[in-house]
């Protein structure tokens, strides 16, 4: 039996399958001639540049994108926007961008207009802010970055221990780092009969904020202390 009927093709006549919603962070700029290239020599393709009748690109990589608008009157050092950025791993994307950033501007800027906040072994997140003032927060997928968010809470902790997960979490989560030196400082102060490995931990903490916020002399003595704690535990 034959049928002048053509054979159906069921992969072009069912019905598209529903497209799953999601957002694109749309973040204003300065220049969009600028803004592109900056984040071009950060590793990210120019997928869309428009000029007229209002400035607006497009920059891409690893499956997500970033929007950009040309806004007038934009003055980058009283910018808030910001934007997250969920990622499989953060210590070598953070190691990418800090050296391409070397590359293009001599230095790796940890102050100042673009700039990128520090990476400490097991940290779950870092911020990089653009020269728009564009904070975007790459922070690692899973539930250790929650974890650590809240690890201060933990009732089992000691009052030193608390105080270096606190400032962890005003370091990494609210980049406030004399807010966290501050919470180091106070038990550090108030500590007694806490185990030596706390407060070397606490010190070696309390030794990189004050090296960030350029306070060598007190780096230095801080370092020093968790060194002779350590001579102490062990003499070798």
């Amino acid at each position: 039996m034959t049928t002048d009927e053509p054979e159906r093709d069921d992969a072009t006549t069912a019905a598209p399958r529903a497209r799953a919603p999601r957002t694109i962070p749309a973040l204003p700029c300065v220049s969009i001639d600028d803004t592109l290239a900056f984040w071009e020599s950060l590793g990210y393709a120019i997928t869309y540049r428009q000029k007229a009748p209002n400035p607006y690109g497009v920059i891409a990589r690893d499956g997500y994108e970033l929007h950009f608008f040309g806004l007038k009157g934009l003055d980058p050092t009283k910018a808030f926007s910001t934007c997250f950025v969920k990622v499989s791993d953060v210590e070598p994307l953070h190691a990418e961008l800090e050296e391409r950033l070397r590359v293009v501007l001599g230095r790796s800027p940890a102050k100042g207009l673009p700039r990128i906040s520090r990476m400490r072994p097991g940290q779950t997140r870092f911020t990089l802010t653009d020269p728009n003032g564009n904070s975007i927060m790459f922070i690692k997928y899973g539930p250790d970055d929650d974890r650590k968010a809240h690890a201060y809470e933990n009732p089992a902790l000691t009052p030193l221990q608390r105080a270096v997960k606190l400032a962890d979490r005003l370091r990494d989560y609210h980049l406030d780092d004399h807010s966290a030196a501050k919470a180091l400082d106070v038990a550090l102060a108030r500590a007694r009969d806490e185990a030596p490995a706390d407060r070397i931990e606490a010190l070696a903490a309390r030794a990189e904020l004050a090296r960030a916020l350029d306070d060598v002399s007190l780096a230095e003595r801080l370092e020093a202390e968790a060194a002779a704690l350590r001579g102490t535990r062990d003499p070798r």
